[in-house]
């Protein structure tokens, strides 16, 4: 009988510690309420019942399918995007983001014009692929008491911050971002061994 494969899991804890594959370079909050300081972040596949003694944070999404893209989009993206863990990939950014409930409250056709049509939300991440990997995580999907909606982690090589600093600048100028009211900027560096 062939094996089956082992599924990839969906649900991702980060844990701001002291102690964790990625050092905190800096942390600073764009909108809403801070996370409490945090030296380093780990990354755990699944769920973790109780944080860590001298962790401060923890923050849980599930990736999932693509919400508001079409199909010749996401052959786009998928033709460009590079994966995650990469050796030179040795900076990242855990960008933890809230929309307002008026966000929620359009129509997914209405979102779906914001994100894109007003926005340019996937024609501007195709722009830095493939030097910028990102995986998406939502939260809301796992009920109410999630802080955050979104959680996007983003790699990227040092050679190439400033074109992941030009991304977020235009990301964060759109239509999109006027629904924004919680955000959380954190950067990062991989640690030395």
């Amino acid at each position: 009988m062939p094996s089956l494969p082992i599924p990839t899991p969906r649900l991702f804890t980060f844990v701001g510690d002291t102690t964790g594959p990625w050092r905190v370079e800096r942390a600073h909050c764009l909108a809403g309420d801070p996370l409490p300081a945090a030296s380093r972040v780990s990354i755990v596949a699944g769920f973790i019942a109780q944080l860590p003694q001298g962790a401060t944070w923890s923050l849980r999404g599930i990736t999932s399918n693509e919400r508001y893209v079409e199909q010749t989009e996401k052959a786009a993206l998928v033709s460009k995007q590079q994966g995650l863990g990469r050796p030179t990939a040795t900076r990242a950014a855990l960008i933890p983001i809230r929309k307002k409930a008026a966000w929620w409250a359009l129509p997914q056709d209405a979102r779906r014009e914001i994100f894109e049509a007003r926005s340019r939300h996937i024609e501007i991440g195709l722009r830095y692929l493939p030097a910028v990997a990102r995986r998406l995580h939502h939260c809301r999907d796992l009920g109410v008491d999630e802080p955050f909606d979104f959680l996007t982690w983003f790699e990227y090589a040092p050679g190439d911050a400033a074109a992941f600093e030009e991304l977020l600048a235009a990301l964060r100028s759109s239509a999109e971002w006027k629904y924004v009211d919680r955000e959380m900027d954190i950067r990062l560096a991989r640690a030395t061994p």
